[in-house]
């Protein structure tokens, strides 16, 4: 049923990671600049997002090519990318790109949250397979996820309306992948809980 094909991990983690961290060196080297493109004078965050657009989309691209499958995760991110980045430069504006992580955390917390209210985990849908889970587990920890997510949209919205845009990007960067490891290190006491009940009930 998975038609999903195996690639090297190393070369997965590359083409899932690797935009992000382009984006971020080429901002460490171009943020000071300004730069003309067709008569119409851009800074150097909107110069950096008009690459990691297109970017984006060939890594995204390639990972559909060389795996069979995108989650519907990848997808959303990818159209909010192109989205947001293509407003940023066509308006010349980078808040649009910033509001970007915010849509995209608001629109995962509202699928969990939904998923919620009708009683099921669509996280479990998409990590059943990673993680066994007993059915309570699976409830309680997309509830933290949802609720997490929000918060990191709040919190995304704080930083780039009241920080610069050096803060921002550093936070982009780093800060959101050290929340979401943080949060999964946290659910050990859960995972540890569940798993073991999902287990016996395998048994």
């Amino acid at each position: 049923m998975d038609e999903s094909k195996q690639i090297n991990p190393f070369l997965k983690s590359a083409l899932e990671l690797g935009p992000v961290l382009v984006f971020f060196a080429a901002y460490l080297l171009l943020r000071d600049g300004s730069y003309t493109v067709a008569g119409r004078e851009y800074d150097g965050f909107i110069l950096v997002t008009a690459g990691f657009v297109p970017l984006m989309m060939l890594s995204t691209g390639l990972l559909w090519k060389l795996t069979g499958n995108l989650s519907r995760m990848q997808v959303a991110t990818l159209v909010l990318v192109v989205v947001f980045g293509g407003l940023s430069v066509w308006l010349n504006d980078d808040r649009f790109f910033k509001m970007k992580p915010t849509m995209i955390y608001l629109l995962f917390a509202a699928i969990l949250g939904i998923g919620l209210m009708r009683g099921q985990s669509y996280l479990q849908y998409v990590m059943e397979g990673l993680m066994p889970l007993a059915q309570e587990g699976w409830m309680i920890l997309t509830r933290r996820l949802a609720g997490f997510f929000f918060g990191l949209a709040v919190l995304n919205e704080v930083i780039w309306r009241t920080m610069s845009t050096d803060a921002w990007v550093w936070f982009k960067t780093f800060g959101l992948t050290a929340a979401i490891f943080a949060f999964f290190m946290l659910q050990g006491r859960l995972f540890k809980t569940y798993g073991e009940e999902a287990g016996d009930s395998e048994g």
